[in-house]
């Protein structure tokens, strides 16, 4: 168990919490969110002791061993990876240091022989003799492949060492385990294994996360914070948000009678416990979704903002065709005389364990690279909107928010500054904020202008690449909706899985040995039996 007494931090005199008091308890997995800005990253690292709070206390069991997932990938850069994954459990490297020191010394004394007895007891008790090959499995669940294991980490790039450090973090069963972002860089193959050791962890976890699937799928508890305070309540990140919405409904409409306020209450919860107990969303592992209440739920202080993506016209059937396309990078071929024909309509996503391939494919596509062979040729009438992975250069020039996005105005009307303010006041900016330096924008900031820019473009083709990185659970959840909602056509890389799995209707996987094109959902796709057959080949 870990748990906090009057925990009191203030920034720059703003209280981030103010006098939380919270346990969590073992064999719960608590999803712990709010908004950006909010503190959640920073709570965490009060946990783990990075950080002291002004006031209060964190509170752990005596001999309790607590798990963080690094943020620093450059701290075991000099380690080999298999090593570096064993450090997660300080007391077995310890343990195995002094036996290796005894071990080599030239004068091994009858005194050194009774102490290296101790220590391969204890070396036995910590599970020293399975560390390297359960080490090794958690590598090659979460995509390192063996081949790396005796590699420094230093040789390893940056979204090799995050999956590292994730093992690291998750290994030798720790009392508490505290994740901040752990799927960040994981394929979906990866974030599945780390879903299912989640749900079988037997010990405290906290976790913080931007994926929605993820929270439903290992969260037993939502901790909110919200109003400088953390409330937990049971069920996961689905159950809290439509509990929350009902919340706020009803506090806007306080003449109801509390009859019926009850009445609607009772029957969410009995609606949503029966269609989570069949999903395959569902959470709660312990059964937890009898004790669902909302009696507690506050309206929540967030804000959403709006996506709407509209058409200046409407494209003809023939949007794109693909003929034998090959390209390149670095001097290396990503993809190879690859054909595709795309339709009116259609929602792509291109899914896979490297994405790169993808990325360079749609950079290709919206004329930002050249390619090796073949050609490509979109319809006369299509209008594309596309947003790129790295997206720095948009913001290369010392420009208000309002002048930014009067670049991509084709109208004079268009340029108008209060026709501008509505497309920035949608993504949440609105008053003296518009005139804030776009050099200066955080990473969800500049994806937020860029959703303006592209609602402002109103293009019948949206190229998406990764469009959720960097936004908080309410704008995915926001732009989510905005492409539900959106009539034209969509190609999309995306690893958030509730967005690829409740819009698309294609799924295509570029692989090293070939491309996969179904016409289905992502969950169709990831649950067939001879599409697992077939990516375990194209990726053996």
């Amino acid at each position: 168990m870990i748990s906090t007494q009057q925990v009191t931090l203030a920034f720059s005199q703003r209280f981030l919490f103010q006098d939380v008091s919270i346990k969590f308890l073992p064999g719960n997995c608590y999803g712990l969110i709010g908004a950006n800005g909010a503190g959640k990253s920073t709570f965490l690292k009060i946990l783990s002791g990075e950080i002291k709070p002004d006031r209060g206390e964190v509170i752990i069991n005596p001999g309790a061993r607590v798990a963080v997932l690094k943020q620093n990938h450059f701290e075991f850069e000099d380690c080999e990876v298999l090593r570096t994954v064993m450090m997660g459990n300080r007391e077995l490297i310890h343990v195995m240091q002094e036996k290796e020191a005894l071990y080599a010394k030239p004068d091994f004394s009858e005194e050194d022989g009774y102490r290296a007895g101790e220590l391969e007891g204890r070396f036995a008790d910590l599970g020293g003799y399975d560390a390297e090959s359960q080490a090794a499995g958690m590598l090659e669940s979460l995509g390192v492949p063996t081949l790396v294991h005796g590699l420094k980490m230093r040789e390893l790039e940056a979204g090799m060492k995050v999956r590292v450090l994730l093992a690291q973090a998750i290994f030798g069963n720790p009392d508490v385990l505290l994740l901040d972002e752990p799927t960040n860089n994981l394929d979906i193959d990866s974030i599945m294994w780390l879903e299912e050791f989640l749900c079988e962890f037997k010990n405290t976890v906290v976790v913080v996360s931007h994926d929605r699937h993820f929270l439903d799928k290992v969260s037993t508890h939502i901790a909110d914070l919200d109003f400088n305070q953390i409330n937990l309540y049971t069920g996961n990140y689905s159950f809290w948000y439509e509990a929350s919405q009902l919340a706020l409904k009803q506090k806007a409409d306080q003449n109801r009678k509390t009859e019926e306020k009850m009445k609607e209450l009772k029957e969410f919860v009995a609606r949503f416990s029966a269609n989570a107990s069949k999903s395959s969303q569902a959470t709660s592992r312990k059964k937890l979704l009898d004790k669902l209440s909302i009696d507690e739920i506050k309206p929540s202080s967030r804000r959403y903002p709006h996506v709407h993506f509209v058409q200046e016209r409407e494209a003809g059937r023939q949007l794109l065709e693909v003929k034998n396309l090959s390209a390149s990078l670095d001097g290396k071929t990503l993809f190879k005389n690859f054909s595709l024909n795309v339709d009116k309509g259609e929602k792509i996503a291109f899914v896979g364990r490297d994405t790169h391939a993808a990325s360079l494919l749609f950079a290709a596509l919206a004329g930002e690279v050249p390619t090796d062979s073949g050609e490509f040729s979109w319809g006369v009438t299509t209008k594309r909107g596309y947003f790129p992975k790295d997206h720095g250069s948009f913001f290369a020039q010392e420009l208000s928010l309002i002048e930014w996005l009067r670049q991509y105005a084709s109208k004079p009307s268009e340029a108008e500054e209060e026709y501008l303010r509505g497309f920035l006041g949608k993504m949440l900016f609105s008053g003296p904020e518009v005139f804030k330096s776009s050099k200066v924008l955080s990473g969800g900031e500049k994806v937020r202008c860029l959703l303006s820019r592209l609602m402002l473009l109103q293009p019948n083709v949206l190229l998406l690449d990764e469009p959720t990185n960097h936004l908080d659970l309410e704008s995915i959840m926001a732009l989510n909706t905005g492409l539900k909602n959106y009539k034209g056509t969509l190609l999309m890389i995306s690893q958030d899985r509730e967005t690829v799995e409740s819009i698309a209707t294609r799924i295509i996987e570029i692989t090293p040995k070939g491309i996969i094109d179904k016409a289905m959902s992502y969950g169709e796709y990831l649950e067939h039996p001879e599409i697992a057959e077939l990516r375990r080949q194209m990726y053996s």
